[in-house]
């Protein structure tokens, strides 16, 4: 069984109306905030989280993946580290990042993080596999492409930071 992860399982279950409605005690879309707070989530969870007059309950599988995750090893994913390229041919834009992992069995990929009218932010994620396997780290290339009527900035959020391509 696979282990939970935060950015894939977790924060996603969290709805804007249950954001809304606890961000008053806790950002529910923040790692940090719901590892400090997971204990009293499960509670409010098991109990009464959300109200029925504020999107109602969640199903019982989605409060028993939180507990697995709290339970767990609390895992998330890392920012990863690579070079950028972008470029805009004819029909596609391209945005293509190349590194190398920082250890054997990493994956990664790029991923759609927001967007507004006038641009969009690709966020670089990392997933280290549950347990370390040996060998030799991989060089990667990751690409993600749209149509290129697109003209929106683009940006793209690693662990450097954010920065912009186009």
């Amino acid at each position: 069984m696979r282990t939970p992860v935060f950015e894939l399982h977790i924060r996603p279950m969290f709805r804007a109306t249950d954001k809304a409605h606890m961000g008053f005690a806790v950002d529910l879309w923040d790692y940090d905030d719901v590892v400090a707070n997971a204990d009293g989530i499960l509670a409010r969870l098991q109990s009464d989280m959300p109200p029925s007059e504020t999107g109602g309950p969640w199903p019982e599988e989605w409060v028993t993946l939180f507990q697995r995750w709290k339970d767990g090893a609390r895992k998330r994913l890392d920012l990863g580290t690579a070079t950028f390229a972008f470029q805009q041919g004819s029909t596609r834009t391209t945005i293509t990042a190349t590194g190398t992992f920082p250890a054997a069995g990493v994956e990664g990929w790029l991923q759609l993080e927001s967007e507004t009218d006038t641009s969009k932010t690709y966020v670089l994620y990392f997933e280290a596999p549950d347990t370390p396997v040996g060998g030799t780290p991989q060089a990667f290339t990751l690409k993600e492409s749209y149509l290129s009527t697109d003209t929106r900035s683009v940006f793209v959020h690693s662990s450097a930071g954010t920065q912009q391509l186009h």
